[in-house]
Parts: C-alpha cells; structure tokens; sequence
C-alpha cells in the first residue's frame, strides 16, 4: 500500500489510543507484523506542546518509520502550526483526529465532536494539508461515522477531505453516540470505498484473523486498523498477516515466546517513562497480557494483584519472569491450588 512517498509493508494497522499507543507498545506491534501505526494523540495547543506529557507522546527514539503522528484541535491556524510544530520533530504523516468519542475531548469540540461542524472540520484539513505540503508530509484523516444514528454523515466528510487533498482515510465504525458500545457497522466504510479514489481503512469490532477477512471483504477497504484487541496481544497482527495469506490459523505464540516480548517491552516502557512513572503505568499492560493468555485457573488474577503492589522495575521484572516460568510449568489446564497461588504471589 502507498501512502504518499511512503510504500507500507502491508495492511495491518496499528490505532492511536490514548495512553496507549506510547513508543514502545507501536514498535512491538510492528515487530509482530502490523505494517503502520499512528501515535496516541497530541494536543494543538501550544502552551502544552512542551509538557512533560506531550512529549512522551511525540517521542519515536528508535521507531522505524513512517513516524505518524496525530494531532487534535478545533482551531484551524492551531493545528496548521501543530502540523508544522510536528513535522520539525520528526513526523513524517499527520493524522487528523476526527474520530476520539471522549467526552473530555468532544467538550472542547475537538475529536468526532469535528463532525457536528462541517464547514470548521473542512477549514481544518486545508489548514494542516496547506500546512503539511511544502514538506512532502501526507495528511490523513480518521473520523466515526457520525455524531449519532440520525447524522452519519462520514460520506459527505469523507468528499470533503479527499477534495481537501487528505490521502488517507480512516472510519470507525461507530457513532460519538455509540463510543465503545454495541456493535461496528462497516456498510458506511464500504460506501466511503465506493465513492473515493484515496485509500479507506476500516476500523471497529475486529478482534481476530477470521474478522478481518470477512471485514476487507465486506467493505473492499485498502487496510484495517487494530485497536483494543492489540492491548496484551499484540501478536494479533502476526496472526491476522499469518491467516490472510495461508487461510489457516497460526497457533497461539509460547508462553516463553510471549515472556520475552513482554519483558522487552518493560525494558522499553522504563526507558520512556523513568522507573516510578513506568512501573506504574505497566500495570495495565500487564494486565490486559494476562487476561490474554491460557494461564491456569486463577493464575490472572493472583498476577495482577502482586503487580499492583510492586513499586521498583527490578520487582516487576522479576516478577514476570517467575509467573511465566511457572505458568508454563503448570500448563494452562491446571486448577492451582491455593499453596500455588500463594506461591506465586510470594
């Protein structure tokens, strides 16, 4: 797939998702096959541009590229030197958020709250495409279907952004309305992907090889994006790459193989984050990679208990290492017992 000067190695994309989508979590998904992958959101705002959070978000030390970087606002000349204030630091793509249903973000009429305004989400792509183009940057643009089920006006945008000169689009399959609920509809994608020339990606309810397919299919999308089922299987992108090429399924990665990506990632989020902030914000990582796994009964929850206790990166990665050395001695049948919870919470 061609995205502007930029060839990707294959369809499989990677969601911005806030607190997230950090330097670490995106290089281990594109080590595990996701071809592309979008930063966690940045504000526009220049008096935060320079805080201690933007900057972690803006942060790709190491990253192989493209290096997307998206940004949110409401005000057109703010995102245009967001743009620009973005591309110095390194971005090669920009991504417009239009699609963010948060209502911390939506009260401020940023994110999908964009969508309630046509004229001011269309003022805003020129502004970061005119911004953008003397850079040879691309800009693309991920958006819900609509504020809610009466106004699903994502076609009539979708025109807009490509005769704006976005080159990329990228549709949820939800509402504001909806946020994370119900289910992801993706005729609206299949009729984006019928009435433009730039490639469409679909985004929403696809959480396993055999959703993928039936997704690419259904809408004829250039590209998926993965989101929430990446959180502590990042490995879905080997497996999704693995099922669309062969139509059969990869079996599940090693507990020793999974071990080793997880303490790699660790190492990776201390770097960024410093050992006080970055032990903690593992946590929920490291939860989310426990309920993914076939561990023994009970073993998920006794993990994450010790974790939430531990407090020094030495701990922590200690830790990981004994709970998968035992888990893999256990077997994921085994009913532990209480002396073997006891154990691993020791």
């Amino acid at each position: 797939m061609q995205l502007g000067p930029y060839t990707l190695p294959n369809a499989l994309f990677v969601a911005p998702m806030a607190g997230v989508t950090d330097r670490p979590f995106r290089k281990l998904c594109k080590r595990l096959g996701a071809g592309y992958a979008v930063s966690e959101m940045v504000t526009s705002r220049p008096d935060l541009q320079d805080s201690l959070k933007t900057s972690r978000r803006a942060d790709h030390s190491g990253e192989p590229g493209p290096i997307a970087v998206q940004i949110a606002g409401t005000d057109a000349a703010m995102m245009a030197d967001a743009a620009r204030y973005n591309i110095q630091r390194g971005a090669q793509i920009i991504d417009i958020n239009m699609g963010c249903p948060a209502k911390k973000v939506c009260n401020k009429w940023a994110g999908s709250a964009l969508m309630q305004d046509e004229a001011l989400a269309i003022e805003i792509v020129e502004a970061v495409v005119a911004a953008a183009a003397p850079h040879g940057v691309p800009v693309t643009l991920k958006m819900r279907t609509g504020w809610c089920a009466d106004v699903r006006n994502a076609p009539t945008l979708a025109l807009a952004a490509e005769a704006a000169g976005v080159q990329m689009l990228t549709v949820h399959g939800r509402t504001r309305e909806q946020g994370y609920k119900g289910f992801a509809e993706h005729d609206t994608v299949a009729h984006i992907k019928s009435r433009v020339k730039i490639p469409v990606v679909a985004n929403g309810d696809i959480s396993s090889p055999q959703q993928a397919r039936d997704v690419l299919q259904r809408t004829g999308a250039d590209a998926i994006m993965i989101g929430r089922a990446a959180q502590g299987r990042p490995w879905i992108f080997r497996e999704i790459a693995h099922f669309l090429a062969t139509g059969e399924a990869l079996p599940p990665p090693d507990l020793m193989e999974v071990k080793t990506w997880l303490l790699d990632h660790l190492e990776d989020h201390y770097s960024l984050y410093g050992e006080f902030t970055g032990v903690r914000s593992a946590r929920k990582h490291l939860g989310w990679y426990a309920h993914a796994l076939p561990l023994p009964s009970g073993a998920a929850a006794v993990f994450r208990h010790r974790i939430n206790t531990l407090t020094t990166a030495q701990a922590q990665l200690a830790c990981v290492r004994d709970s998968f050395d035992a888990w893999a001695a256990f077997g994921p049948d085994h009913n532990m017992t209480r002396e073997d919870n006891w154990k691993l919470a020791a």
